[in-house]
């Protein structure tokens, strides 16, 4: 079955649970009911009923009456006013909302009923005269289509969740119960699926997070403001570490930036006018500049960019800077690290020569692809360009020839890729990286952007060759992207068990008795003795020594539950010996104590 056909079957499950839902709640309004990635979902107004998912066997015994049934889907195109009355007649006020909208221009409301972004008419948009109605037995829907031939041809499915929803994503109006399910074309990979779910739930960083103390949040400190805790921290720094040394091989150098800003800065790059409502805004007692926490980092580095006079000779100009940005998400948007109101970014951006564009594009596809074999996820790229909307800055002809640039890098790299409209940046498009975790669930991390725009809008300049002035191309990009969403992904991707590189504790020293201790001495002088920890660079080993008095059995289970990569074992026969028992995921084995640096070594 191809993407297509398969979405085609999940449009028509929304149809079939909601021909359920109305069969068990003949009260209920209906809203916008699309094909989503692995289901499906229908927006649901039932008054004062409140679905649980102790009704979804109840909903799932009905849709599966209705599909042995084998009803087809049958289409009818009426005019609109036609398709009113329909929707009057049957109380279906959501229905008459979209008609009107519909009669009166047509082109985002037609977006509405296909799932896409909500929103509201606009005058220019093109108006509709004929819709189109689907029914399969006693249910009838507006839809503009794409379904099977029958309800018996739907494939395997499953209700997941209910969640509330407020009508075309406006807080301002009424709240629905969103009901959603999942599909595949088959049980068995249905089956997968939900096995894969279940193993979600255990990787879960919240609760590896909580478990692992990585880090913590704090009502008093604010919502989407996480605190890192000492092991957390570690996994912070070393993480940027990794991604500082991939970019200053590639020749980058570090700035600094202040974390507040005036808003004429935002104002002069386009960010105040696309995301001002996004900011967090500060007021000064000694000043009546209005200023705001930085969202981003671009337009401080094209000031130091702007801050001398820049020749040809000294072009490509890279700069690196790691800086914490804020950004003031919508309360309900906000979880554990994946979607944040703090957020640290490695943030890069190359101020280069026309004819420069494809070779910094290459070292930055190089170090994306560097990073992600060292943690060990596949990369795949998407094409981020943009589509006819509006809010995007910048001539045509320059939106066309920079992403042609960037598929024609990508393609050259012999990258796996594809193509979306849609997904640019306002200021240019990007090259995303798509990277597949453990358990093969799709993340975006990484980004590459080209961006004409603001080099204009700030009028920077370089001198040429001929001694004339030229606008420079601006590159942004980010390996980790936001390290606390990376860290979200990461730790799922590993199930906490981190590679040797950045654990936050890398060795464990457990005794069994008290008899030890002096030798536990020796091997602590070795581990303080500086090793080339791969793939950074030099440092010390992380460890800890647990000499308490307990059962050596209590020590091994406590250093496995925090995940603690290597547990060296000491007893008295291991100190007569001189050797120590290295225990880790692979088994165990005896290391003679003069050889313990260069076997912690091979092991990372």
């Amino acid at each position: 079955m191809n993407e297509q056909q398969l979405q085609s079957m999940r449009h028509s499950l929304a149809h079939i649970m909601a021909q359920a839902v109305q069969h068990l709640w003949p009260q209920a309004k209906f809203g916008v009911g699309p094909a989503i990635d692995n289901g499906f979902y229908y927006d649901i107004d039932l008054g004062d009923v409140k679905i649980s998912e102790d009704d979804f066997s109840r909903i799932e015994k009905e849709m599966r009456s209705i599909i042995a049934r084998d009803l087809p889907f049958t289409r009818q195109d009426v005019p609109v006013d036609e398709a009113i009355t329909w929707a009057k007649e049957n109380d279906q006020p959501y229905k008459i909302e979209l008609l009107n909208d519909l009669k009166r221009s047509g082109t985002t409301i037609a977006k509405d009923l296909a799932g896409q972004k909500l929103g509201s008419a606009s005058d220019n948009e093109s108006k509709v005269d004929t819709v189109s109605l689907y029914s399969q037995g006693d249910y009838t829907d507006l839809c503009r289509g794409g379904h099977v031939e029958s309800t018996g041809k739907v494939g395997a499915f499953k209700l997941m969740r209910v969640a509330g929803a407020y009508w075309r994503g406006n807080e301002n109006n009424p709240q629905m119960q969103r009901l959603y399910g999942v599909a595949f074309a088959t049980q068995a990979e249905l089956d997968g699926y939900l096995d894969m779910l279940e193993e979600a739930k255990k990787r879960d960083h919240r609760k590896l997070g909580k478990e692992l103390d990585l880090y913590t949040m704090s009502p008093l400190v604010g919502i989407g403001l996480p605190l890192f805790t000492p092991r957390g921290t570690v996994l912070r720094e070393k993480a940027a570490q990794l991604s500082n040394e991939l970019r200053q091989k590639y020749g980058f150098t570090k700035v600094w930036t202040p974390h507040i800003t005036k808003k004429d800065l935002y104002e002069a790059s386009g960010h105040w006018a696309k995301f001002g409502d996004e900011l967090f805004l500060v007021t000064s007692q000694e000043t009546s500049d209005k200023m705001a926490l930085k969202p981003m980092n671009c337009p401080h580095h094209t000031q130091i960019f702007a801050s001398q006079p820049r020749s040809y000779r000294e072009m490509p100009i890279r700069y690196l800077e790691t800086t914490t940005d804020y950004r003031d998400e919508k309360t309900g948007e906000l979880g554990g690290l994946s979607r944040v109101r703090s957020l640290t970014q490695d943030d890069s951006h190359v101020f280069c020569r026309p004819d420069q564009i494809e070779q910094e594009i290459n070292n930055l596809l190089a170090c994306a692809q560097e990073l992600y074999d060292i943690v060990g996820m596949k990369l795949r790229v998407r094409l981020s360009y943009r589509d006819d909307g509006e809010g995007y800055l910048g001539e045509l002809e320059l939106w066309q020839s920079a992403q042609s640039q960037l598929k024609a890098a990508v393609v050259a790299k012999g990258l796996d890729y594809f193509e979306q409209e849609g997904e640019a940046a306002f200021y240019g498009p990007k090259i995303d990286f798509m990277a597949t975790d453990a358990i093969g669930r799709e993340h975006q991390v990484a980004t590459v952007q080209l961006d004409f725009v603001q080099p204009e809008r700030f009028g920077l300049e370089y001198i040429n060759e001929s001694g004339d002035s030229e606008r420079p191309v601006m590159i942004h990009s980010a390996l980790l992207g936001s390290i606390e969403r990376f860290l979200s992904v990461f730790i799922e991707h590993t199930a906490g068990w981190f590679p040797f590189w950045i654990a936050p504790e890398q060795v464990r020293i457990l005794t069994v008795n008290d008899t030890v201790n002096d030798y536990v001495d020796e091997i602590t002088s070795v581990l303080k003795t500086e090793v080339l920890m791969r793939p950074i660079k030099y440092n010390e080993v992380r460890f800890t020594a647990d000499t308490r008095n307990e059962s050596l059995g209590k020590k091994i289970r406590e250093a496995t539950v925090v995940k603690i990569p290597v547990q060296i074992i000491v007893g008295p026969k291991d100190k007569a010996a001189r050797v120590v028992s290295v225990r880790t995921r692979a088994g165990e084995e005896q290391v003679s104590i003069d050889q313990l640096a260069e076997y912690i070594q091979s092991i990372q």
